[in-house]
């Protein structure tokens, strides 16, 4: 799982895999896509590989690369049951820096009575 996460925290792997979930492309045609170096594509996809989340295939003079959906979508699913089955519940996310009234500390417990001022 944390290999797939780690290829996912790239924006460029990210893209990659965006345009492989419409079509299988050849190494060529998905680094005409970017404006990086073909070697640089390549590592891109040596550890997209790596991870599970594309599959190469040599065909004549070309290789192939093909999404593969499902250990993408273990990692995700495994991710969510380890966050606990509330996550799997999609709401409204609360803006950042506020908190459930339920869930906010006392001052007591911020600041002990020996520090406050």
């Amino acid at each position: 799982m944390n290999k797939v996460f780690a290829a996912l925290a790239s924006d460029a792997r990210r893209q990659i895999l965006a345009y492989l979930a419409d079509d299988e492309l050849t190494a060529g045609e998905i680094a005409a896509r970017f404006d990086m170096s073909k070697p640089a594509i390549s590592k891109h996809l040596q550890l997209l590989e790596a991870a599970g989340l594309v599959v190469s295939e040599k065909r004549g003079q070309f290789v192939w690369y093909t999404i593969a959906r499902r250990p993408l979508e273990a990692a995700i699913a495994k991710f969510m049951q380890t966050v606990g089955p509330q996550a799997a519940v999609t709401a409204e996310p609360r803006p950042r820096g506020t908190s459930h009234p339920t869930e906010r500390r006392s001052p007591s417990r911020i600041d002990p009575p020996s520090r406050r001022a």
